[in-house]
C-alpha cells in the first residue's frame, strides 16, 4: 500500500509540474511590466515576444493629448502566417499614470491580457489557417485609444476580416465579451458563442459592455468583440452594473471589484491568477480559430 501510494504521488506530481511551472513563468511575464513608464513596458513586450520565438516590429506614431502634449507612442506588431485577409489579435500594454504621478502596475489592466494574447499566439504559430492572423498591442489606449486609431490610420482595414481584442483578463474562469459592436460585429459574436458551447466555457454576453480599443475599431466599420475575464459573481455584477439599469438590485453606490482594483494602486500582482491568464490564451485562440473556419466557408 505504502509504495502504491509514492507511485499515485509521482504520478500526480508528474502530471502536475508541468502546469505548475508554466503558471509560474506566466506569473513572472506579468510581473515583469511593473515598470516605471509605458517606455520600459514596450521594452518588455519586445523582449517576451522574441523569448516566445516571434520577430515584432515596432510602430511608433505621435500621439498623446492636449493635456500631456504631443507624445511618442510605440505598437508591437507580429504576424503569423499569409493570406489575403487577416484576423487581428490585439490588447493595450500600457498602463494608466496615478493621481500622485507614478504609474499603475497595470497588470489586471491590461499585462494579463498582452501575456494572454502571446500565449494564444504560440498556440496559433503551429495551425493551418486560412487567414493571416496579425497580433498587435497597443500604447496610449489608456489615453484614449490612441494607438489603435493611428494603426487603422496607418493600416486602413480593407483587408481585415476580423478583430478580437482583450482587456481586463487577470482572474477568475468567467469570459466576458461586448455585443455593442454594431451590426458588423454579429458574425464575431457567435464565433465566440461557438466556442464558449464548444468548450463548456463559462460566458457572460454584455449588450453594453465597457470600452477598450474594440471601439475604435467599431467605430470604423469593423467586425469585433472585446474579451475579459473575471470570477463568475464579478462578471454578473458587472453586468447588472452596465445592463440592469434603475432596478439593478445592486446596493447603491456599489462599485464591482474590477472597477476598485484598474486604475488603482491596488493593481497589483497579486490580483492576477495566472490559470486565468493561461485560460484566456488558450480561449483567445480557440475563438481566432473558428473564426478563420467560419470566415472561410
Amino acid at each position: 500500500m505504502l509504495f502504491r501510494s509514492f507511485a499515485a504521488v509521482a504520478a500526480l506530481l508528474a502530471v502536475c509540474t508541468p502546469v505548475a511551472a508554466q503558471d509560474l513563468d506566466l506569473r513572472a511575464q506579468v510581473a515583469a511590466f511593473v515598470q516605471p513608464t509605458n517606455e520600459a513596458r514596450t521594452a518588455v513586450v519586445v523582449a517576451q515576444l522574441r523569448a516566445a520565438g516571434f520577430e515584432p516590429t515596432v510602430e511608433t506614431f505621435v500621439g498623446g493629448t492636449e493635456r500631456s502634449g504631443p507624445m511618442e507612442g510605440r505598437n508591437v506588431v507580429v504576424t503569423l502566417g499569409e493570406g489575403a485577409r487577416e484576423i487581428l489579435l490585439t490588447a493595450h500594454y500600457d498602463a494608466v499614470k496615478l493621481r500622485d504621478g507614478t504609474m499603475s502596475h497595470g497588470v489586471v489592466d491590461n499585462a494579463a491580457s498582452v501575456v494572454g494574447v502571446i500565449e494564444a499566439a504560440k498556440i496559433l504559430r503551429g495551425k493551418a489557417l486560412n487567414h493571416r492572423i496579425r497580433v498587435i498591442l497597443f500604447d496610449q489606449e489608456e489615453l484614449g485609444l490612441i494607438g489603435a486609431k493611428k494603426w487603422i490610420e496607418a493600416h486602413g482595414l480593407t483587408n481585415v476580416a476580423a478583430v478580437v481584442n482583450s482587456d481586463v483578463a487577470g482572474y477568475g474562469d468567467t469570459m466576458m465579451y461586448g455585443q455593442n459592436n454594431g451590426a458588423q460585429s454579429v458574425a464575431v459574436t457567435r464565433a465566440v458563442q461557438a466556442v464558449c458551447s464548444a468548450r463548456a466555457l463559462q460566458c457572460v454576453g454584455y449588450p453594453e459592455y465597457p470600452p477598450s480599443d474594440d471601439r475604435a475599431f467599431s467605430a470604423a466599420g469593423a467586425p469585433v468583440v472585446s474579451l475579459g475575464f473575471q470570477d463568475e459573481v464579478g462578471a454578473h455584477q458587472m453586468w447588472l452594473a452596465f445592463n440592469g439599469g434603475e432596478a439593478n438590485g445592486l446596493a447603491e453606490g456599489f462599485v464591482p471589484r474590477v472597477f476598485r482594483l484598474i486604475h488603482s494602486g491596488e493593481d497589483t500582482i497579486e490580483q492576477v491568477d495566472p490559470a486565468t491568464v493561461r485560460l484566456a490564451g488558450d480561449s483567445y485562440a480557440a475563438v481566432v480559430e473558428e473564426l478563420d473556419r467560419r470566415l472561410s466557408e
